[in-house]
């Protein structure tokens, strides 16, 4: 239809689709969200997503998936605001540290979710602490410590605006925030701060408290 609003498909638990949901937010553009899981063997959904992932961004006849490729793709499409540095070095960076927290910070804080959240908030039965405690142990600490040596005292992760490395990993720490647990502050005193600033992003605090409510009503 003329005129209709694209189209995310996915569900906003999932730190890919909160990421992309975020975006469009600092990027001004309206949407609609379409609830699909991932994984859904829906025939409509597997002919815009071949892997079967969320999310999905569709503008009429046109769909793509994958965040980081909707991501570059808003950034073309919608060039202001900028989430993507001009210089060289920055444009770089700034996309490692989007892999990084797509790739590492899933690893983290999967075990962490998937008990907390998923199996014990969604399904309603028990959490594996010890799977949780494994996690926090071994996993976390190499990872914030990378972060820590990464960060300034304040500002953002890459140069002085906030970026799309801020927003994907603001969207992954939401979810190590709905498992119950927050950056210690004595021990990654910068990482602490930071996700603090990145969680008051408008566009990302808006998803946090639709998020806790949905979180709160299952």
């Amino acid at each position: 239809m003329p005129g209709a609003l694209p189209i995310v498909h996915g569900v906003s638990l999932s730190p890919f689709v909160r990421k992309v949901r975020a975006a469009l937010v600092e990027k001004g553009v309206e949407y609609e969200l379409a609830s699909v899981m991932p994984g859904s063997p829906d025939e409509s959904f597997r002919s815009i997503s071949p892997l079967g992932k969320v999310p999905v961004y569709q503008e009429g006849a046109f769909s793509v998936p994958d965040s980081s490729v909707i991501c570059a793709y808003l950034e073309r499409r919608h060039p202001s605001p900028p989430l993507l540095p001009a210089d060289d070095e920055g444009y770089a960076r700034v996309l490692w540290l989007e892999e990084y927290a797509d790739t590492k910070l899933v690893e983290v804080f999967g075990p962490l979710y998937s008990q907390r959240v998923i199996q014990t908030i969604v399904f309603k039965q028990p959490c594996d602490e010890a799977v949780v405690a494994g996690a926090l142990r071994d996993l976390v600490p190499p990872a914030f410590d990378y972060l820590e040596s990464e960060l300034s005292e304040d500002g953002w992760i890459v140069g002085d605006a906030f970026g799309l490395a801020d927003l994907t990993i603001g969207a992954m720490f939401v979810g190590f925030r709905h498992a119950g647990e927050f950056v210690d502050a004595e021990r990654w005193p910068r990482l602490a701060a930071y996700v603090a600033r990145v969680e008051a992003r408008p566009s990302l605090a808006s998803l946090i408290v639709e998020e806790e409510a949905s979180l709160a009503a299952l």
